[in-house]
């Protein structure tokens, strides 16, 4: 498919998702949230693909936040709607059932630092600079990030940033747990797709079951989330690629995925 607002590539069983609007940071308008709800949709369901990188281009920016623009004249039923639309898309990434990778190369503010956190991990270039500064513009965050940061980085230091609207950088977004990692900025996406490329060597039905075991029983009490763990640990016990797992490890081989 062709986009206007992002590009799309596939290599060697890993996407490349990169936001293209570098004019305006790559700020996330309704068309962006469109294109990316069609790439991820598409991607979710492609056999070919295992690991998603996100990022956006050039260097200046991941994505710096919504559309300005677009906010200022928005009415209350309309900004619940503008809200919802992108809790969904950023939902729709956080549960597309791969692994997907954020390279923060520049600014994530306000939606871009939720679209982040909405990713299975983030890595950040040593310049990147996060935020959520929405009280600056008399709202809060509306895509997510008022739960996803306090679950990332705890409360105490999800209000810090929250209430004071401040930016951190790299080095403070590794320190509260915001990032995973962080890199020269010419090293990012090698790392990125050093990372993407050894989890496309693991089993693909159990690193779906680890990103379902992980997701849905964060969202329960512990007793549910063990009891999930242990439904998919069973069912994964039916497939090929467990047999094929345990017999390569036992004969000394590489073991050959059929995600079956």
């Amino acid at each position: 498919m062709n986009y206007e607002t992002l590009l799309c590539e596939v290599k060697d069983q890993i996407a490349r998702v990169t936001l293209n609007r570098p004019k305006v940071l790559h700020a996330l308008n309704a068309q962006v949230f469109d294109e990316l709800e069609a790439v991820f949709t598409t991607l979710a369901t492609d056999q070919a693909v295992r690991v998603i990188l996100l990022t956006g281009s050039g260097e200046k920016a991941f994505a710096a936040g919504a559309d300005i623009n677009e906010l200022a004249g928005t009415d209350p039923i309309a900004g619940e709607a503008k809200a919802r639309r992108g809790q969904a898309v950023f939902r729709l990434i956080e549960t597309c059932g791969k692994p997907v990778i954020a390279c923060i190369n520049g600014f994530a503010l306000g939606g871009g630092c939720e679209l982040a956190m909405a990713c299975t991990m983030r890595l950040a270039s040593e310049t990147a600079r996060l935020g959520q500064p929405e009280v600056k513009l008399g709202l809060i965050p509306g895509y997510g990030g008022s739960q996803r940061l306090p679950r990332l980085v705890g409360q105490p230091a999800a209000l810090k940033l929250l209430l004071t609207g401040d930016m951190i950088g790299a080095a403070e977004a590794l320190r509260i747990g915001l990032v995973d990692e962080v890199l020269p900025a010419d090293k990012l996406m090698e790392r990125a797709e050093a990372l993407a490329k050894t989890i496309v060597g693991m089993a693909p039905l159990a690193v779906s079951g680890c990103l379902e075991a992980v997701r849905d029983g964060s969202e329960v009490s512990l007793e549910e989330a063990i009891d999930m763990e242990a439904k998919i640990f069973g069912r994964l016990y039916a497939t090929a690629d467990k047999q094929e797992g345990t017999k390569a490890f036992l004969e000394k081989r590489a073991p050959v995925w059929t995600g079956q």
